[in-house]
């Protein structure tokens, strides 16, 4: 067990150091390419509630995609995390109060809560990822207990999670926990 966490541990350093080595022009140029893409998706068009994180500055920033759902009048949340380890989503407005948690995430003070099988679309941060949609986080587990129900399912009904992540952060091969959640799909500026 030591071997494969040193193992996810080195591909998940190694993967926010070729996000964090991005310029602020390549980075901005990506995102705004990323969330073209997501904007354009039949997942994004067809959905009527989407959650979406906000971003650290190195990642790609969604913020054109909670812009166009605000425009598109559907709702949008955000992840809100706790000490304890469990996430919740609550409504995002141009007028929500955000703080910082204490992973130094903003997220809505306050405001209504979803429950995540009502969510029609996830877009989920990525720190690594490779071709068979199997997905790295910052390794706090949130987003696998929260969608925990997904796990056996046998077809995509919803939520869909949708990653979102530069071509710099993919990966060979991810070797995936039991307790893992694969993304639906993951779009970067070239795919």
């Amino acid at each position: 067990m030591t071997s494969e966490r040193n193992a996810m541990s080195r591909l998940r350093h190694s993967a926010i150091d070729a996000r964090r080595s991005m310029s602020d022009d390549a980075r901005d140029n990506a995102s705004s390419i990323i969330c073209h893409k997501v904007i354009h998706s039949h997942e994004f068009l067809s959905c009527k509630t989407i959650a979406c994180y906000l971003p650290l500055p190195d990642e790609v920033d969604p913020t054109a995609i909670i812009n166009r759902a605000w425009c598109a009048k559907k709702r949008i949340f955000s992840p809100v995390t706790d000490t304890r380890g469990n996430m919740i989503f609550r409504q995002l407005t141009p007028n929500t109060d955000l703080r910082r948690n204490d992973f130094g995430l903003l997220e809505p003070a306050s405001g209504p809560v979803v429950a995540a099988k009502s969510i029609d679309l996830v877009i989920t941060p990525v720190v690594a990822f490779d071709n068979e949609c199997h997905r790295i986080g910052m390794g706090g587990g949130y987003f696998d207990r929260c969608f925990y129900f997904l796990r056996h399912r046998k077809k995509w009904l919803r939520p869909k999670l949708l990653g979102v992540a530069f071509d710099c952060q993919k990966v060979e091969k991810i070797a995936p926990n039991p307790w893992d959640i694969r993304l639906y799909r993951i779009i970067t500026e070239s795919s």
